[in-house]
């Protein structure tokens, strides 16, 4: 049976595993399940259609499942879905999704986040991504797996950013972001790859060249960004990386993308 302290308080309706410890002056909602081994430390906030997943630790003053913070929202029934294994500290705070979006905010497997990180309603958030203290995500935005927000970045509503990138601390993202693209400043741009990730990963030093050679032609290369990119795709077989920034950029063309602060358009 579920250990719940007595000061806690846990609606009837809601779902927990056996083995759940929710802990002093928690609050659980009617709608909500707690997978095995799930932990909410204390002061904790569950609320809506929201699943946790096995093993996640929430620590005190955290808020997830509350409504989306979106004038648009007239109180339809939304979810929010976060994966196992994963860490929500102090303050962190997660919304539903809306009926205007997809439904369903969705965080994944072994994701961190830190002290005062927000995730918006309807965003979607890979496996092992990490949240550094007071990094935030707007409605909409969708992040790739294994990828580090750094420190009070905040990135704007329906972005994209790919797998493995670096968004550095004070970060401002407005553009979709390639994988492994290392991101800075107030109106980000992108500084490079994010080469730390790709080394801790176990990525070859021949890899990393090869994304390197990609990333140049890319942003830097002869001609329009159109013909550039159509010049990575053509020698793209064989090459994972370039394969998979083809493939990002491809998803959606009708938004703007992240460039360095050279090379982001040469005139033919």
């Amino acid at each position: 049976m579920a250990k719940i302290d007595p000061t806690a308080r846990v609606a009837d309706g809601a779902r927990l595993a056996d083995d759940v410890v929710v802990g002093p002056f928690c609050i659980v909602g009617p709608d909500v399940t707690l997978a095995e081994g799930v932990r909410l430390h204390s002061h904790v906030n569950v609320q809506g259609a929201t699943s946790i997943g096995a093993r996640t630790q929430v620590f005190p003053f955290a808020s997830l499942g509350t409504p989306p913070q979106s004038v648009h929202y007239k109180g339809e029934a939304t979810a929010l879905v976060i994966g196992a294994d994963c860490l929500i500290r102090e303050q962190a705070t997660a919304n539903i999704g809306t009926a205007g979006g997809s439904g369903t905010t969705r965080i994944g497997d072994g994701v961190m986040m830190m002290v005062g990180s927000h995730v918006g309603h309807d965003c979607v958030v890979g496996n092992h991504v990490i949240f550094a203290n007071n990094a935030v995500l707007a409605g909409h935005v969708s992040v790739g797996d294994h990828t580090f927000l750094g420190g009070q970045c905040a990135v704007h509503q329906f972005t994209r950013i790919g797998a493995q990138c670096m968004i550095s601390g004070l970060t401002g993202v407005r553009e979709d972001v390639i994988p492994f693209g290392n991101v800075l400043g107030q109106a980000g741009k992108l500084v490079g790859l994010n080469v730390i990730g790709m080394k801790r990963r176990g990525y070859t030093k021949a890899q990393m060249h090869e994304a390197r050679a990609v990333y140049r032609d890319l942003f830097f290369g002869e001609g329009t960004f159109d013909a550039r990119l159509e010049r990575v795709r053509a020698g793209s077989e064989g090459s994972p990386f370039a394969t998979l920034v083809v493939a990002f950029i491809d998803a959606d063309r009708k938004r703007a993308l992240c460039h360095p602060s050279r090379g982001v358009i040469k005139e033919a």
